[in-house]
């Protein structure tokens, strides 16, 4: 989840104004708990962005995004089934919630209901129907099932709303092996390269379907890459 710098610097106010709030004796409302444990996830502290979402929900019981929140700390814990069933709960809340649906597609797919992640990865599209995320989120579940040509086609998706997302290039790249063109996977991880030049995985697929179409060289110098990528995040 990324943020502009004006939002994070908006909540560090908020975290400082909920701790002199908390040693002055006032009771914060939900809306300050519901900020610092924005703060909080941002920072990794996820332990503290469940406890302040919690106290968040208890002062306003129907706080949708404060479920959707500590779902996503939650999630960032390896705690799926409760990330799951916060996001269930912000969707009851909030029907119409397709930041929710998305981010609970992410908790399914991790526990393999990839049926129930497309499921909702398609209603989130429903709901917003330039949401490449949930496009993304979809091929995945779609690859993981097997079902390359739907993965293709939601990647692609992803492609048109996004032409910079380089991890869309590499999965499509991925389901067109699978397919068997490696043409086509080949010019999808040289796009991801282009886009990040020290994409090692880009690098080794690109060498594998490089090997199967007989372009021996070009697979021995992607794998030379691999390895030179590699030495470097050693260091």
């Amino acid at each position: 989840m990324r943020i502009g710098q004006q939002s994070r610097s908006a909540s560090l106010v908020a975290a400082l104004l909920l701790g002199l709030l908390l040693s002055s004796g006032c009771k914060p409302p939900a809306e300050s708990y519901f900020r610092s444990a924005r703060e909080k996830y941002y920072n990794a502290d996820y332990e503290g962005a469940i406890a302040d979402c919690t106290e968040a929900i208890r002062l306003k019981p129907n706080y949708a995004e404060a479920y959707n929140n500590r779902g996503l700390a939650r999630q960032s814990e390896g705690d799926y089934e409760g990330a799951i069933a916060d996001f269930t709960e912000a969707i009851r809340l909030k029907p119409n919630y397709a930041e929710a649906c998305k981010n609970r597609s992410l908790g399914r797919g991790a526990t393999g209901d990839y049926d129930g992640a497309i499921a909702d990865c398609t209603e989130a599209i429903r709901l917003e129907p330039d949401f490449a995320e949930a496009y993304y989120n979809r091929g995945h579940a779609r690859q993981s099932k097997g079902d390359h040509d739907g993965a293709i086609a939601d990647y692609t998706e992803v492609i048109r709303l996004k032409p910079d997302e380089a991890g869309a290039y590499y999965n499509r790249g991925i389901a067109r092996r699978s397919e068997g063109d490696h043409e086509g996977a080949i010019a999808d991880f040289t796009e991801a390269i282009r886009l990040e030049p020290d994409f090692a995985e880009a690098y080794s697929g690109r060498a594998a379907a490089r090997e199967k179409v007989g372009d021996h060289l070009g697979a021995i110098s992607d794998s030379n890459q691999v390895v030179r990528i590699n030495s470097q995040v050693d260091r």
